[in-house]
């Protein structure tokens, strides 16, 4: 009995031993957890800008690019303006040889307009038609979701709410890039194989800083589309809106413009001062189209041989020519001159997107 129990001691100190190793075992692990579940968030922790507006802006882009609507435009701007440009390049081929020496010979391609078809230049055609880039590709940018039902789950990503709207309008400006430039390379060559001359560097940039200018100012009417398919539910109602828009602002502004300023400075003796005043009225209340802005931004940056839209300037310099020498500008002096016009578009730019932007913000996209 008395060595059964010495026995039974013994091994039941050895299994408290036991369980005592253990214990002292597990300690570490238990304690070593919770710090490895703490490091392990800070790991994984973004740095810097979170990429969400980046994710959204790639698939966006891919869409576009992928879509029949990008064909589309692509095909009708280009061929518009392909044939724009031909025309004019027949025109100046022939004197193409003689004129080697005249400055910004290339650009002429750009905005020279052929007395058979007055006014119908590259610049017109985009100022035209490159806003329906901008509201092809924003028109249903956000109500096209909702109707989908995506909306909601896209917002419930771990994101944040601005990056969808932001992501989106990044998407559309690089698609419309995308497109400008296409135009340019495609215009650009049929000039060299017409003309037989290639571009200066002068005329290089200017040609990069007028696409600079022309994203802005379809990214305008991407911005306007944007804050339509944002108020409104249906992306037919948005599209016909900003279609709306746009043929008023481009098409019936000049008539809208030159019945205002009849009003503002009339045309009562039809005397020389009056007449003016009154073509002086019609150009600052022109100014209020976006379609205006783009027109003399470009006119004067691809053209070194404007110097000022001013009326005054104007009578001045053909009253008297010998005062005024005409000259051409650099690509900077040009800068100066079309410095208003190009703040304008920006402007205007931020602020429709802005709108867009709130108002995103402030809607309930969740129902």
């Amino acid at each position: 009995m008395t060595g059964q129990s010495i026995s039974l001691t013994a091994s039941g100190a050895a299994t408290r031993g036991r369980k005592r190793k253990n214990i002292r075992s597990e300690q570490p692990l238990q304690a070593s957890q919770p710090a490895k579940a703490q490091a392990a968030p800070k790991a994984a922790r973004p740095a810097g800008i979170p990429a969400g507006w980046r994710v959204i802006a790639a698939k966006e882009f891919a869409d576009h690019i992928s879509s029949i609507r990008f064909l589309v435009l692509t095909v009708i701007l280009t061929l518009a303006a392909g044939a724009a440009v031909y025309s004019t390049a027949g025109l100046l081929k022939g004197v193409a040889p003689d004129a080697s020496d005249q400055p910004s010979l290339f650009l002429y391609l750009f905005f020279y307009s052929p007395q058979n078809s007055p006014g119908f230049t590259f610049v017109f055609f985009v100022s035209l038609l490159a806003p329906l880039l901008g509201i092809a590709f924003g028109f249903d940018g956000v109500n096209g979701e909702r109707s989908e039902g995506t909306l909601p789950r896209l917002v419930s990503q771990p994101i944040h709410r601005d990056d969808v709207i932001n992501g989106k309008f990044v998407a559309g400006l690089a698609a419309i890039s995308v497109i400008l430039v296409a135009i340019i390379a495609v215009v650009g060559a049929i000039g060299v194989l017409q003309l037989g001359i290639l571009p200066s560097i002068d005329e290089v940039l200017r040609l990069a800083v007028w696409v600079v200018l022309a994203v802005f100012y379809v990214g305008l009417w991407l911005a306007i589309a944007l804050l339509y398919s944002v108020v409104f539910r249906r992306a037919a109602t948005s599209a016909l809106v900003s279609i709306g828009i746009w043929l008023v602002l481009t098409t019936f502004a000049g008539f809208l413009v030159g019945i205002i300023a009849g009003f503002v400075s009339p045309l009562g003796d039809n005397t020389a001062q009056e007449q003016i005043n009154n073509i002086s009225t019609q150009r600052n209340l022109s100014l209020i189209s976006p379609s205006q802005l783009f027109t003399e931004a470009t006119k004067a940056t691809l053209n070194p041989a404007i110097q000022s839209f001013d009326i005054n300037a104007l009578i001045r310099v053909a009253n008297e020519p010998q005062a005024y020498p005409l000259s051409q500008l650099s690509i900077e002096q040009s800068l100066l001159v079309v410095w208003p016009q190009f703040v304008g578009l920006i402007a205007l730019t931020s602020g429709a997107f802005a709108v867009a932007y709130v108002s995103f913000m402030r809607q309930e996209v969740r129902a």
